[in-house]
């Protein structure tokens, strides 16, 4: 056992091994081993927790900025050259629950930051994506490009 579990005594052991499977709760030699384990275990969680989370705010930030055709990065980038203090928890809870809130904040930061890429050829022809069932438009013949074996590609 560790410096961490010798300090711990049996009573507390055997409190922190409740539920367990076998002897792991009732057997003082494999109820520590498993404790120690389950502690180290939760410690992981504790900083997995954080960085799942953080993984979530950016996903809900990013489709609710879309929606108004600006990018997860430029926003993050306008919010730091206006000194808007927004946490990423605070904007996917807008993004969610609040679109006008985060509509104002999103038409504060387009004045700011260009998001003026190359066009894209599907944009061009009136395509605006997948989400409400549109189907892809009839692309120009220009715009394809011939490969062997007739497979065709399209450039964007």
């Amino acid at each position: 056992a560790s410096a961490t579990m010798s300090g711990m005594n049996k009573k507390l052991v055997l409190k922190f091994a409740k539920g367990f499977r076998g002897r792991a709760k009732n057997c003082i030699r494999v109820a520590r081993n498993r404790v120690e384990k389950s502690l180290q275990h939760a410690y992981v969680g504790r900083k997995l927790k954080k960085r799942v989370n953080r993984t979530a705010w950016i996903a809900q930030i990013n489709a609710g900025a879309m929606q108004y055709g600006v990018p997860y990065n430029s926003v993050i980038h306008g919010l730091n050259k206006n000194g808007i203090q927004l946490n990423r928890k605070m904007l996917a809870e807008l993004a969610e629950n609040e679109p006008f809130s985060f509509e104002a904040v999103i038409a504060h930061i387009k004045d700011t930051v260009s998001t003026s890429k190359k066009p894209s050829v599907l944009k061009d022809v009136g395509y605006s994506g997948m989400a409400l069932g549109n189907l892809p438009p009839d692309i120009p013949e220009k715009e394809k490009i011939r490969l062997p074996e007739d497979r065709t590609i399209y450039s964007l």
